[in-house]
């Protein structure tokens, strides 16, 4: 156990480090970027907090006492009513929010077809590019379609791209110095996309409810009980935000494009 006092830390990057248990005092965490961070069971009082962006997975926040979750989820589903699909209990429903994905991702791609090529490597404000997210959403499908449910233990494609804080010594690709074109990713992505439709097309409430053990020697996703509800719903979630964040990064390589 490291104490830190009246050090200058400023600049400083993190990676793997585990900070869990640990206590800060007047300090300042001003401009800090957290990225693909756990942040469980984590107590702030008589902090300053404002100019803040917080994007992910949240469950159980209270502000000044105040629990801000459903509120932050009603509104979620204001502005995009179709959100709510994306959390579906049963065959029909999982049907219904790949259909409408699917037309989404249409939309969005005649949007990206219409900038030049070189903006879609373009990453903005530190975000993954265009292309990037493409190919994570094809990693995010070989492994929770292909090695979660199919049980492939060898899903990978050179191309696909896991999450960044992923670790190094699980074997599946991460290469970001690749420059494919979007006709090669989109390749790739539909023959996965494919295979979303076939198993959720073939769906019945037995095989929703049935549970799955990823392969080990996959890398991921971690070896442990799932059921295909679980694993396609990731998708969904995986499906949904990622178009969300290329539309905000699209508006914005627009803006610069003449």
């Amino acid at each position: 156990m490291a104490e830190f006092g009246k050090e200058d830390l400023s600049g400083s990057t993190f990676d793997w480090t585990d900070l869990s248990g640990s206590t800060f005092r007047a300090a300042s965490l001003s401009n800090v970027t957290i990225r693909g961070t756990d942040l469980h069971h984590v107590k702030m009082t008589g902090v300053e907090l404002y100019d803040v962006d917080i994007s992910g997975e949240i469950k159980d926040v209270r502000i000044n006492g105040v629990d801000v979750t459903d509120y932050v989820a009603q509104e979620l589903m204001r502005r995009e009513p179709d959100l709510a699909k994306m959390r579906p209990d049963d065959p029909a429903g999982f049907a219904e929010a790949w259909n409408l994905l699917e037309q989404l991702w249409d939309g969005t791609l005649d949007r990206a077809r219409r900038l030049d090529p070189a903006l879609l490597h373009e990453q903005v404000d530190g975000e993954w590019s265009f292309i990037e997210t493409l190919r994570h959403l094809s990693f995010a499908t070989a492994s929770w379609v292909h090695c979660a449910i199919g049980g492939d233990p060898a899903p990978w494609h050179p191309l696909d791209l896991p999450w960044d804080e992923a670790p190094d010594d699980k074997g599946f690709p991460r290469d970001r110095s690749v420059r494919p074109s979007l006709d090669e990713v989109l390749e790739l992505r539909r023959a996965r996309q494919a295979v979303v439709r076939r198993v959720v097309e073939g769906l019945t409430e037995e095989a929703l409810a049935a549970e799955t053990v990823p392969p080990e020697e996959a890398g991921w996703p971690p070896p442990r009980p799932f059921t295909v509800k679980e694993c396609l719903s990731i998708v969904l979630n995986e499906e949904w935000w990622h178009r969300t964040y290329a539309e905000r990064d699209l508006a914005i390589l627009e803006s610069r494009s003449p």
